[in-house]
């Protein structure tokens, strides 16, 4: 199609301050620093993001094309739709994470030939798009659901979200004078005029375009994208999607944004749909919605959420469970909805300078955002069990899943929303480190990496931090840079770390959990943080049924989980003594485990409890961190292991 599109007289003219941010908050307490300021220099976090850039986005963009999910924007161009069309109805959105990646990677490394791909793919799309805007490969043509007909299932806004973000960072990494930017806004100016004050009242069935319409209002300076997004939150909670099988909580409309106490229903929507509102009310500077937002975080991280900060308890919705309902076993937890989560968990810590959402974004990218990728970068898990009960099957590496549940790691899948969403994430990963304000910079994860950033009056702040965080528990952040007249620095001590201590200024301190301020070191000098990884026993809140009298080891934010690999038996006879501290010896963590063997019978019930079953001899098992589980092949694990009698 000609392009007539004239961008609006607020949009800049270049990615300007808010460079390479994934999230670019105007009134919250600190300011994000984004990939134009931090950088991440190998380590746990740089070496996911290597693997990203050398494998994961081509593998994800090679099953694109394979599946035929990228071709469907050329049958569009070429009229050759429904006939070739492939993939699910939000398969659309999978094109779109991947050039979000694209872009959040050439805007790190400057690659040519990703920037050619990028540019490539990205005229593909835009060739599908019709002069008022529409943009769908499913709806809208001869043979097709007429546009917006099936909100609470076609997912066109939600295809539309995930198509702004992808410009979102395009323009912070390579300006707005550009194509897929160009896109992105006609589409949004589409969809204000469709679904305006005086348009189509309805919302979207999957929430993501809530929070894409807030970024692309920061990055275009147009209140108009805002004042939408306002109102697709406000909408949501009044019915307006009708009701389903699964109930209206399912796509979270049946309560309305500012009275919901806690999340329910489809864990990702309604993640994203937090991550929307929260937007939303930083930008309009609303307090009472922040403040639901803020209490529904808190209350599902305290109820409904498992110890690998993994969210959704149920397959059937993919959905959360009832407070404490937290089955091992049966965990969904899916990849997505981690992602989501450390999204969301990010914002409000820079909204609210609160350390328990920073705590929140670290579980979660250790033990399930980083469990997804296999080491090599060319499998997934979609869904993330604590406890696998049978052996994982050999994958077809040639071939897509067509399911989700955890098996071994599979090359991609049917529905394919993680492998996708995981390199966005991962490509942008150095976002998530650190943050400023006027007085001074704010850590709140640890990784080896470059800080460089401006604070109140141009005064220039630049950081080295070293470390082997999580290996090792050791933080030394040094000024190669620093305020002559004073500036602050501020540590995150994460709620596990009793006994941490802080290093400043010749004197050692004690760090409690929360986040500490020091002095900013002058340029040359140090401050060091000392946190105390060692592995240690984890019991569950009694409510929590289906893990009573069981027990989990962490070793500082990591998860382990015990695999019959290691125990050379099923795990489901394992128990655990927990007289002395899991122990540490040669890099592994060991735990004394007995294999407890039982007499099969023809039904499981008696009238008198059990006596005691025979037990093998105590031994020392290693554990494994949870990321790192099935990598050597078909196993049993489990993260909660019963205690021994």
């Amino acid at each position: 199609m000609t392009d007539t599109t004239t961008l609006a007289p607020g949009l800049r003219a270049a990615a300007g301050a808010d460079a390479g941010r994934p999230v670019a908050p105007s009134r919250t307490r600190w300011r994000p620093l984004g990939l134009a300021e931090v950088r991440l220099e190998g380590g746990f976090w740089g070496d996911l993001q290597e693997l990203n850039a050398t494998a994961m986005i081509d593998h994800v963009e090679s099953w694109l094309e394979r599946m035929g999910w990228a071709g469907n924007f050329d049958a569009a161009a070429e009229g050759r739709l429904p006939a070739d069309r492939r993939g699910r109805e939000f398969s659309d959105s999978e094109i779109y994470k991947l050039l979000e990646a694209m872009s959040w990677e050439v805007g790190r490394t400057g690659d040519a030939g990703l920037e050619e791909r990028l540019r490539r793919l990205t005229a593909r799309v835009a060739a599908a798009q019709e002069p008022d805007g529409y943009l769908n490969t499913m709806f809208g043509r001869p043979g097709q659901g007429a546009r917006y007909s099936d909100l609470q299932w076609g997912h066109e806004l939600y295809c539309y979200g995930h198509l702004i973000q992808a410009a979102v960072a395009r323009a912070r990494t390579a300006g707005t004078d550009d194509e897929l930017v160009r896109v992105a806004v006609r589409a949004a100016d589409h969809v204000c005029r469709e679904f305006g004050p005086d348009g189509n009242p309805g919302v979207c069935g999957h929430p993501e375009i809530e929070t894409a319409l807030v970024e692309l209002s920061r990055v275009t300076g147009e209140r108009r994208y805002l004042d939408q997004a306002r109102l697709f939150v406000e909408r949501r909670g009044h019915g307006v999607l009708g009701d389903i099988e699964l109930g209206a909580a399912y796509y979270q409309d049946d309560v309305p944004v500012r009275e919901a106490t806690v999340f329910a229903g489809h864990a990702v929507r309604a993640l994203y749909l937090a991550a929307g509102a929260a937007d939303v009310a930083d930008e309009t500077g609303d307090d009472g919605l922040l403040d639901a937002v803020v209490g529904q975080a808190r209350t599902t991280l305290a109820r409904r959420t498992y110890l690998t900060g993994g969210m959704g308890a149920h397959h059937e919705g993919e959905s959360f469970g009832q407070d404490f309902e937290l089955p091992p076993d049966r965990a969904y937890s899916e990849t997505c909805a981690g992602i989501a989560s450390v999204m969301l968990n990010h914002r409000l810590v820079l909204a609210t300078g609160e350390a328990a959402h920073a705590d929140a974004v670290e579980r979660t990218l250790y033990n399930v955002v980083a469990t997804s990728p296999a080491a090599d970068g060319r499998g997934f898990y979609y869904t993330n069990t604590l406890h696998q009960r049978v052996p994982g099957r050999e994958v077809d590496r040639d071939a897509p899943s067509p399911r989700a549940a955890s098996s071994l790691r599979a090359p991609f899948f049917e529905v394919s929303c993680c492998p996708t969403n995981l390199t966005r994430t991962f490509a942008s990963l150095a976002a998530y480190v650190a943050s400023a304000d006027d007085a001074g910079v704010q850590l709140h994860q640890y990784a080896p990496a470059t800080v460089r950033t401006a604070l109140g009056d141009g005064r220039t702040v630049a950081l080295r931090v070293a470390t082997a965080y999580p290996h090792e528990g050791r933080v030394e952040i040094t000024a190669d840079e620093a305020p002559a007249d004073g500036w602050t620095l501020t540590l995150r001590v994460p709620a596990w770390a009793e006994g941490a201590t802080v290093q400043a200024g010749g004197r050692t301190v004690a760090a409690e959990p929360g986040y500490v301020e020091v002095p900013g070191p002058a340029a040359g000098e140090s401050v060091v943080l000392d946190l105390p990884v060692a592995a240690r026993w984890t019991y569950a809140d009694p409510r929590v049924d289906a893990v009573r009298g069981q027990v989990a080891v962490e070793r500082g934010p990591v998860v382990l989980a015990l695999e019959s690999v290691d125990l050379g038996a099923d795990v489901a006879g394992a128990r655990v003594r927990t007289g002395a501290a899991p122990v540490e010896q040669d890099g592994d963590v060991l735990v004394p485990v007995t294999v407890v063997g039982h007499d099969d019978a023809a039904w499981p019930y008696a009238a008198d409890a059990p006596a005691p079953a025979p037990e093998d001899a105590e031994r020392l098992v290693p554990l494994v961190p949870y990321h790192a589980w099935a990598e050597r092949g078909p196993s049993t694990m489990r993260v909660w292991v019963p205690v021994a009698g």
